[in-house]
């Protein structure tokens, strides 16, 4: 497990489309998502990808963003853009890296917490999440993009 850095972005961006595309059936532009990546690691104090690194290659990622928050005086890491490669899942690879951030966490004083988002249908990652101690919260999830913001390819149906 490390830190990513600038030599991991297209894999990343690879792992992004992947995922948009298994669990949500979207494809994202490529050349936004990669943008994306790269400027996401280039500025460091807007969080960091963790990766899980093999012999032959990264097996998967995640990406950590932080929420202050003032009732409890501290940030939330949020967990997103969870990929693991398919040949690698179910065999405590996201696990692992899950436990990693918790002692990363315990390092940093700032850190009150965890919170991530995930698909409704995304039953499999809900009972994984559940099984390290996760709950489900009474928050839903509400978005508005601004005008003119475009990150899907065009549909082709």
């Amino acid at each position: 497990m490390r830190k990513a850095t600038a030599k991991d972005a297209n894999a990343i961006a690879q792992f992004n489309s992947a995922m948009a595309l298994e669990t949500e059936g979207k494809r994202l532009m490529p050349q936004v998502i990669g943008a994306g990546v790269a400027n996401f690691i280039a500025n460091p104090e807007r969080g960091f990808y963790l990766v899980c690194e093999g012999e032959l290659g990264l097996k998967a990622c995640l990406m950590v963003t932080t929420e202050w928050s003032d009732w409890r005086n501290g940030n939330f890491w949020w967990i997103q853009s969870v990929y693991v490669k398919p040949e690698f899942r179910q065999q405590g690879v996201y696990r692992a890296m899950y436990e990693h951030l918790k002692t990363l966490a315990l390092a940093d004083a700032n850190v009150c917490g965890f919170r991530l988002y995930v698909e409704k249908e995304n039953v499999t990652a809900q009972k994984t999440y559940r099984s390290l101690g996760m709950s489900e919260t009474d928050y839903l999830m509400f978005e508005e993009l601004k005008q003119g913001v475009e990150f899907l390819l065009p549909s082709t149906s």
